[in-house]
């Protein structure tokens, strides 16, 4: 027995809303895993903060190299944070199809971390080499 004229129609209908909805759903993910790249790249930059922070309210303590080390070892923890955060939102991005949004493509989020890893190096050598380069007071 064959289904009614419009029954087939609302089928289809209900069809095509589902998967609008699966597509907007998609694309709400992409963009909250950009948000969440954005929320990692500023928890590693707080970590920079900190660092830097350490170093200027404790940089006369002795002996001279304690205050460097901790500034260092929250540097080095914004680089892990700051790679660990463009892997995983690029992994994100690499599994997910955009429907209608733009999202940011993965070389972009390796191109932001690579920076601010590059200048987190920087700083934490001039933290070292600043310091050393200095004349004795």
């Amino acid at each position: 027995m064959a289904d009614p004229p419009g029954k087939t129609d609302l089928a289809e209908q209900r069809t095509d809303w589902a998967e609008r909805r699966t597509d907007w759903a998609e694309d709400r993910t992409i963009m909250a895993n950009e948000r969440t790249f954005a929320g990692w790249m500023r928890t590693g930059l707080a970590a920079v903060g900190i660092g830097l922070g350490f170093n200027a309210l404790f940089g006369k303590l002795e002996p001279a190299w304690l205050p460097k080390a901790l500034a260092t070892g929250f540097i080095l923890i914004a680089i892990a944070i700051f790679y660990a955060a463009q892997g995983k939102a690029a992994a994100v991005a690499r599994r997910l199809e955009c429907h209608k949004s733009e999202p940011m493509r993965g070389l972009t989020m390796r191109l932001v971390a690579a920076g601010l890893i590059a200048a987190s190096v920087g700083l934490a050598g001039a933290i070292w080499w600043l310091d050393a380069s200095s004349p004795p007071a």
